[in-house]
């Protein structure tokens, strides 16, 4: 084979294999866009789906602000009618106290009379307002060297009970006009909790109460010596 014919295969062989990598280049290009286009639509289903997930959460988001916002509303009418309970409740108190102190007043000279105590003078609700002192007291039993302190509840609890033994502590700073005279107390109740009514007598307090027949009567034994709670 001569020189010419060598180099005229060479040539041959050559643009052979050009055209055969040409046509394998742009079937491989054909292949990689058919691939792009395939990842490309996947890409755009994912951020289609993406898009429809996102709006679910902020569907789903808006929907929480707008539960959120009515438990707020209930939470607030729960505390607006929590109020109005607390506030009918107190009222209910207030007039259940009254009305015990309306059977205890008329009764209480008789029966502190009957135990040997000579009170002549009942008064019910005595305000005490002054410049550093401020106080109520429910029923006061006066003679002539004693006062009776009563304290009168719908339900009686051991706070009342103690919280009514301070005020008898201080009772002649309160009233200064009774510093001569010796301090009894005594609680008036309907109900008693946590057995208040022993913790009461425990402590030299009168109890008194009301009976099944709405008759008041004191229930310390006739041995009982009430404590003078402000020594003279």
């Amino acid at each position: 084979m001569t020189l010419e014919e060598t180099l005229q295969d060479f040539i041959t062989v050559t643009k052979q294999q050009s055209i055969d990598a040409d046509k394998r280049f742009k079937e491989i290009e054909k292949l990689l866009n058919e691939k792009f286009q395939e990842t490309d639509k996947q890409f755009k289903e994912t951020d289609k789906k993406f898009q429809e997930t996102d709006k679910q959460f902020k569907e789903t988001d808006k929907k929480f602000l707008e539960t959120d916002k009515k438990f707020k509303e209930i939470e607030k009418q729960f505390q607006q009618t929590d109020k109005q309970i607390r506030k009918l409740e107190g009222f209910f108190t207030s007039q259940w106290g009254k009305l015990i102190e309306g059977m205890v007043q008329p009764a209480a000279l008789k029966l502190f009379q009957k135990r040997g105590i000579e009170v002549n003078e009942s008064m019910q609700r005595v305000v005490i307002k002054k410049k550093d002192l401020q106080k109520e007291f429910d029923i006061l039993l006066v003679n002539g060297d004693v006062v009776i302190v009563v304290e009168v509840k719908s339900t009686l609890k051991i706070e009342d009970v103690k919280k009514h033994i301070e005020c008898l502590k201080d009772f002649h700073k309160y009233m200064p006009e009774y510093k001569d005279k010796r301090v009894f107390g005594a609680v008036a109740y309907l109900n008693c909790d946590e057995k208040s009514d022993k913790y009461a007598y425990r402590n030299g307090l009168f109890v008194i109460t009301l009976t099944g027949d709405e008759i008041v009567e004191i229930k310390n034994d006739k041995d009982f010596i009430p404590t003078n709670f402000v020594m003279i």
